[in-house]
């Protein structure tokens, strides 16, 4: 006779003893890789189950993957804490939880004062089968035309108001920020000559924003 399975019941929350953290269906958790030379694993708890007695509590999670390990990898406008929201579901023990984190949306992170260790930003859902991402397509900036990694410093034209990387117009970074006003080659001297008129009364306009900066 196959012996019965043991009955399960799902908890409202669980405290990490390793952490003393107390997590709950919701929240995002970074989980131990079996690879320790490899980063922690971004996960949303989406429930929490243990045994009769309390006890092997496990966690149902759904992961977010790093972009290097999607199936495109990691791309020039993908930030350093960059994850997007994937299909893949599992189940693990919950003391493979390292520590609690925020996986913020993209606006918010960009608004951030700091980032610290645990601030991640999701803009993406990733389907872990065919690589494909969802939102398909996002705002294109710069010459480049590549979408925003809030990591990297952009000027904003004062006349098109588009945003551009320091590289693309041949300035260095500490150029860009001395910058008192900036004209892309779009722009007519015509419009430069009016903005710059406009702008003799008062304090520069010219924009100089990195992460945690919205565009």
């Amino acid at each position: 006779m196959a012996k019965a399975r043991a009955p399960k019941r799902t908890l409202d929350s669980y405290t990490v003893k390793a952490i003393n953290k107390t997590v709950k269906a919701g929240d995002c958790v970074l989980m131990r890789p079996s690879d320790s030379s490899k980063p922690s694993y971004v996960a949303k708890v989406e429930k929490i189950e243990a045994d009769s007695r309390g006890a092997n509590v496990k966690v149902h999670v759904r992961w977010y993957y790093r972009p290097e390990e999607s199936i495109g990898g990691r791309r020039q406008f993908h930030g350093s804490k960059e994850v997007f929201l994937s299909d893949h579901y599992d189940v693990q023990s919950a003391d493979t939880i390292e520590a609690k984190c925020t996986v913020h949306t993209f606006k918010s992170y960009t608004k951030l004062d700091a980032v610290g260790n645990e601030d991640f930003f999701c803009r993406f859902e990733y389907n872990s089968s065919t690589g494909a991402f969802n939102p398909d397509r996002v705002a294109v900036y710069c010459k480049c035309e590549m979408p925003y990694n809030p990591d990297d410093l952009m000027v904003q034209c004062e006349g098109c108001t588009d945003w551009f990387h320091p590289t693309c117009i041949e300035l260095t970074p500490e150029e860009a920020k001395r910058l008192d006003h900036f004209f892309c080659q779009s722009c007519s001297a015509e419009d430069q000559k009016k903005l710059q008129n406009s702008h003799n009364s008062r304090h520069s306009d010219t924009k100089v924003d990195t992460k945690r900066r919205r565009r």
